[in-house]
């Protein structure tokens, strides 16, 4: 059905031309908040009424007059109504939303899915420092991340998945020294043990496996262990690798891919560090003061200037942000999104202030961010607050283990990123409706029985009479899955796979609410096979959504 409505809008616009000259440019539809109202409406009289100095009924009138008169809509539409002040609402054929079966069986796993624009997009994300194993909060961001990318593949962009951390600094020193510190049979407690050390038992495995020598290997990285524990430039390699190797293996239970690991410390190694700041000192948007370097921020929005270099010489954080960005944009990716927590949001003014301020063509509001709030775990009404491996906190291997891949990705797209979540285990194992994941997956097994039972070969499906569809809940259902591209494009431009869920979850109670009202193995051939066609259609719509989720669509439960 979407050459249908592209076909009305065109019709739409030529008629509001007809109107007044250039309103044709706004033409849109909208869904109509009730259903019973249409299945399209129109706002246009209203906004037309005061350029056209008339009353914004005798414009839904006019305009009303033009589009009976219109071909396109002779041919699809059934009724326009003029409702309360000048709303147009547009009511479809039954055949018009049968094209919509139609559609969806011939393309299958792709309907919905646009053609290749040659747009490239970065999407960075879960990015953790490998410190410690993923906590819930990185599975929501990898939940997120990845869904984001999926819903960008929809709309023909090339995607790239970056996954961005440091193998150096503060936080991985007090790694290595933890790691040591275990491997001479210091432990947490003891008069020796190191404040601020890590404490979580993995530490423990990693200094055990550095003694026995063992080789790791990660997606980006391999080593091999020493044995010295004196050597603490040596533990520190191993447990970065461990830690890794770790991160992979969460990410892999999770179905989460990365084309590329980008380091931080790559960005002092190869002189982008320095070349940016050089960058911004030769383009006039720094100044000394106190011994530090500053950058002029606030010259692009910054509540306040800020430090980029510090009296002892060493850079602030939002400096190597800054170059590794230019490297994004001279990478080629004329789009940058960023899946990062909350705790990031100070960070945003800044680095933008300095692509800005470094002159090298970065567009206003590169990159993009979505950041998103942290995870509550509850089990049997209590808040689950440590796992005895990571010592402070859930993982994300824990959640998985104690639910399901597809419950913890569900789940955790269920919700605006920005909203808090709590995690309900015993909800995540219900087999019941109230369970949003259990009860998608259930609509999309129910319909592979019936077309188990059925037996037929689906491809005979795609040119079938669809003539009997036109109950309500058909009506409804077509109406719901003819919805389904744009709703896909409207969740990439918003950063928003909560949205596609939010669909699903309509989809499913819609499907069951067609199969309480209509028998699908009928006697009468030519119902049963639209019928058929209908559902097998749907259950293709819950499939490709469930996708985009990175959720399987089981045909059995």
């Amino acid at each position: 059905m979407l050459l249908i409505k592209n076909d009305l809008l065109a019709a739409l616009a030529a008629s509001l031309e007809q109107l007044s000259p250039g309103a044709g440019a706004k033409a849109a539809f909208e869904s109509p908040k009730v259903a019973a109202h249409g299945d399209f409406a129109c706002t246009a009289a209203m906004q037309l009424a005061k350029s056209l100095k008339l009353n914004p009924r005798q414009v839904a009138d006019s305009l009303r007059l033009l589009l009976l008169a219109n071909p396109v809509f002779d041919r699809w539409v059934e009724a326009i109504e003029i409702a309360g002040p000048g709303f147009i609402n547009i009511r479809l054929k039954p055949e018009a939303k049968q094209e919509t079966v139609r559609d969806i069986l011939k393309a299958g796993s792709v309907y919905g899915v646009k053609p290749l624009t040659g747009e490239r997009t970065l999407v960075e994300f879960v990015s953790a420092n490998p410190t410690g194993p993923l906590h819930v909060g990185h599975g929501r961001q990898a939940a997120l991340g990845d869904a984001i990318c999926k819903l960008f593949a929809t709309q023909g962009v090339d995607v790239f998945r970056e996954f961005y951390y440091n193998d150096a600094g503060v936080q991985i020193h007090t790694l290595a020294t933890s790691t040591q510190a275990r491997a001479k049979g210091i432990n947490p407690g003891d008069p020796l043990w190191l404040e601020n050390a890590y404490n979580g038992d993995y530490i423990a495995e990693i200094a055990a496996d550095f003694v026995a020598l063992k080789t790791v290997r990660s997606d980006d990285r391999e080593v091999t262990a020493t044995g010295d524990i004196e050597d603490l430039d040596a533990i520190r390699q191993f447990a970065v690798a461990y830690l890794r190797r770790e991160q992979d293996l969460d990410l892999q239970a999770f179905s989460v891919r990365f084309d590329n690991y980008y380091l931080e410390s790559s960005l002092y190694s190869s002189g982008r560090v320095e070349s940016t700041v050089e960058r911004l000192k030769e383009a006039g948007k720094t100044y000394e003061l106190d011994g530090a370097l500053w950058l002029k921020s606030t010259d692009y929005g910054d509540d306040k200037d800020r430090v980029m270099r510090k009296g002892d010489g060493s850079y602030t954080y939002f400096v190597p942000d800054v170059a590794y960005h230019l490297a994004k944009w001279e990478r080629g990716f004329s789009r940058a999104i960023n899946i990062q927590g909350m705790d990031h949001h100070g960070t945003i003014a800044r680095v933008r202030a300095g692509l800005q301020a470094a002159d090298a063509g970065v567009p206003l509001g590169y990159p993009d961010y979505v950041l998103h709030t942290m995870v509550r775990v509850m089990r049997n009404g209590v808040e689950v607050k440590i796992s005895k491996r990571a010592g402070s906190y859930v993982t994300l291997r824990d959640l998985i283990e104690w639910t399901s891949a597809d419950a913890v990705r569900f789940f955790l797209l269920s919700r605006k990123p920005d909203t808090e979540y709590i995690f309900d285990i015993d909800l995540a194992l219900a087999k019941n409706n109230e369970n949003p994941v259990y009860y998608v997956q259930y609509a999309h097994a129910r319909i592979c029985s019936v077309l188990a039972a059925w037996g037929g070969e689906l491809a005979t499906l795609d040119s079938v009479d669809l003539a009997p569809l036109t109950s309500p809940q058909a009506q409804a259902l077509m109406l719901l899955l003819a919805k389904y591209p744009d709703m896909l494009t409207n969740a990439a431009s918003g950063f928003a796979p909560h949205d596609v869920a939010f669909y699903l979850r309509e989809l499913a109670a819609c499907y069951h609410s067609y199969y309480d009202a209509e028998r699908i193995l009928v006697d009468d051939q030519a119902v049963k096979l639209a019928r058929l066609a209908l559902v097998a259609a749907t259950a293709q719509v819950l499939h490709n959504g469930l996708e985009v989720l990175g959720v399987s669509a089981p045909r059995k439960m």
